[in-house]
């Protein structure tokens, strides 16, 4: 390939990238509206490629970018609370990372890790060393500090490799569908990515909407849908009963899409509740639609 051509063929990346993202990576979406996957090159490769203009070398000659775009430039969602003492967190309708300026203890897919550099706050923003970066996303991150060309390859999960052990737990007397009724009443709550205890918030998101649901009636799963994914056992679609979780992939996050970043609670006539963008709360078809094309697998908690 000329140089020509592949000065021309990341162009056409980069536009591809700017267009998957724009008015995506970190707002609501419309209730018309699927959710966003990776922008792709004209071979059809992923691209975590984008152009960093404001970023930082230190007095030590240590590179640092913003936080934020390079999140959203592999498609996620970024919430900073760091201000009022919480934490930045990260991740796509789900958290799958969190951390605080000023601190290399991070929490990264569900394991506590210490980076190699403390992130740092600055002009009101987080900004981190790509190799720091590296690290926190568990997966390889390029730097180019004359162009500003910032590279991040999809995320790895340790879990991939199907040797997660499932840990069965026994929770039969519960009435599935008081469990359906009392998940019904929040129709329509808002979506809020991380969001805190709905005592305090009146917020949900995905995780923290089934977590809730399933505490009513004495089942305690953890906060994260990957971690979720870990109680109880599979059943197939012709297996699958009212209260059941289900799963699904969000396609080009990882290297592989067995890792779960959405779940909800099967409902029973094909249909399944779950949180997801605007209004929030919602009921959608299991067996039609984007998610039908998305499913991962179903779990049995009860």
């Amino acid at each position: 390939m000329t140089i020509s051509a592949q000065k021309k063929s990341v162009a056409t990346a980069a536009i591809l990238l700017a267009v998957s993202l724009t008015g995506s990576a970190c707002g609501y979406y419309k209730t018309d509206t699927k959710p966003k996957v990776n922008a792709v090159n004209p071979a059809g490769n992923f691209v975590g490629s984008y152009y960093e203009k404001s970023s930082i070398t230190d007095k030590q000659n240590k590179y640092w970018i913003p936080l934020k775009p390079a999140a959203a430039s592999i498609g996620y969602r970024m919430k900073d609370d760091t201000s009022s003492g919480g934490y930045a967190k990260i991740g796509y309708t789900d958290v799958m990372y969190m951390l605080k300026p000023d601190s290399v203890q991070v929490f990264s897919l569900g394991e506590k890790i210490t980076l190699p550099d403390a992130p740092v706050r600055r002009d009101g923003q987080i900004y981190i060393t790509p190799t720091a970066l590296s690290k926190l996303l568990q997966t390889e991150v390029g730097w180019n500090p004359s162009s500003g060309e910032i590279n991040i390859a999809p995320p790895r999960d340790k879990d991939t490799d199907g040797s997660k052990t499932l840990r069965i737990q026994s929770a039969s007397n519960v009435d599935t569908g008081e469990l359906v009724d009392y998940a019904r009443k929040f129709l329509g709550v808002p979506y809020d990515f991380g969001a805190g205890p709905y005592e305090e918030t009146k917020k949900f998101d995905c995780s923290s909407f089934t977590r809730h649901v399933f505490k009513k009636f004495g089942v305690s799963l953890p906060r994260l849908a990957r971690d979720q994914d870990n109680i109880g056992r599979r059943v197939s679609r012709d297996n699958l009963q009212t209260g059941d979780l289900i799963f699904f992939t969000v396609p080009g996050r990882f290297e592989s899409d067995a890792v779960p970043g959405h779940v909800g609670i099967y409902i029973g006539g094909g249909k399944f509740i779950h949180t997801w963008g605007e209004p929030g709360v919602q009921i959608s078809e299991l067996d039609t639609g984007y998610w039908h094309d998305v499913i991962l697998h179903m779990q049995r908690v009860l």
